[in-house]
């Protein structure tokens, strides 16, 4: 296994480097590095300049309209549009349901459904989690009922994210009781302009609007909308949670953000504390030796070896370092950390004092955000049984 970057992924890597530098909008990156809040203009905004240069489907191979990156070349891109401030890509199109279409999905689908998600043009929700049904998809209880040539859905789906922005959704539904539960799940695409389909809102701690219940009554979904074949939607699920959770890992936004956390120290006064240092340090090992993890499943990609499935054994880790970097800022801002009047930031004025640090404001809202990662895209608790049957045996 060799870890280095040859000369030629050096050169690819400083390639991106300049062109992120040249498009990326500075309004865009101040937010992403203050970890301010990014509307939707600005997220669709960055996707459609990707999707301009043909980079949104990153991943894509190049029969799908991709570059057709390597591995290597992916995660190299990644790293460079992180640390430079751009916008997580939203996953839900261009990283979930694309590689399902592209897998499962038949030629008419893929080619109604892939530009749109290439070009950043169509918004995508997940419907997933129900209340009662989270880490235990299985569960699910939402309904589709073949009638004709449609489907007639009725149920809800709850921590939709974003979800007020989504022009279509993929979605999994019950379409049998028969047998296994797995077995009775089909994996449907919805537009979410559909007559029947409602968004209601759940306010976060701090005010704000990032996750959704989507009800379903009586929506019709045409049946040429189904992906693969009825029933056999739980693996097609599977595929695309696979993506999810190395997504999840985000090993490239943790390297960002240990620079933040070293700022925030140093302007704070704390970063000479040895102890407080010393926190810093155990964070900064833990995210090489993930990356690490991250580049020996592309080595083992790259190679043609079969890597062992660590998936969420990254999200497992990931996960929890987000929690830990979040956790440190909010020990370096002290009591100035500790306020969240979602006014007061939308103001302006949060930290802007003699002596205050603005870059604090958002501090505890992110604290209060990043408490979901370790549940989110399966709880860490069944992703460490998940590792302990598939990895160690």
């Amino acid at each position: 296994m060799d870890l280095s970057f040859t000369p030629e992924e050096q050169k690819f890597r400083e390639e991106i480097r300049a062109w992120v530098k040249q498009n990326l909008p500075n309004e865009i990156s101040h937010k992403v590095h203050n970890a301010l809040e990014l509307t939707r203009d600005d997220l669709q905004n960055w996707a459609k300049i990707l999707g301009k240069k043909g980079w949104l489907g990153y991943g894509w191979p190049t029969e799908f309209g991709g570059p057709g990156w390597t591995a290597i070349q992916r995660h190299l891109f990644e790293e460079e549009t992180a640390l430079a401030g751009a916008p997580r890509i939203i996953p839900f199109g261009p990283v979930m349901v694309a590689p399902v279409i592209m897998a499962f999905g038949n030629a008419e689908q893929q080619k109604r459904f892939l530009p749109g998600i290439a070009s950043g043009e169509v918004w995508w929700s997940q419907g997933y989690s129900e209340p009662g049904s989270g880490s235990d998809l299985a569960s699910v209880k939402t309904k589709a009922e073949r009638k004709g040539d449609k489907y007639i859905v009725n149920g809800q789906k709850t921590w939709t994210t974003l979800g007020q922005y989504g022009d279509w959704m993929f979605n999994l539904v019950r379409t049998s009781n028969e047998g296994k539960p797995q077995t009775g799940i089909s994996f449907l695409l919805l537009d979410m302009k559909s007559h029947g389909v409602t968004v209601r809102p759940i306010k976060l701690l701090d005010g704000s609007h990032e996750v959704n219940e989507v009800f379903f009554d009586n929506v019709e979904v045409p049946a040429e909308n189904l992906i693969g074949e009825e029933n056999k939607g739980w693996t097609y699920a599977k595929h695309l949670l696979s993506h999810e959770r190395t997504n999840i890992a985000d090993v490239n936004r943790a390297k960002r953000e240990l620079e933040r956390l070293k700022r925030i120290a140093k302007s704070e006064g704390v970063y000479d504390d040895q102890r407080f240092r010393d926190e810093i340090a155990k964070l900064e090992v833990d995210i090489v030796a993930l990356e690490m993890m991250v580049l020996r499943v592309l080595s083992a990609a790259t190679s043609g070896k079969n890597s062992l499935d660590v998936a969420g054994l990254l999200k497992i880790r990931g996960s929890e370092i987000q929690q830990r970097y979040s956790e440190l800022m909010m020990l370096a801002g002290g009591a100035y950390s500790l306020p969240l009047i979602r006014e007061a930031m939308e103001a302006g004025w949060q930290g802007d004092f003699p002596g205050g640090n603005p870059a604090l404001a958002p501090l505890a809202s992110t604290f209060f955000n990043m408490r979901k990662t370790t549940i989110y895209g399966g709880s860490n608790e069944v992703q460490r049984n998940i590792v302990a049957q598939t990895v160690l045996g």
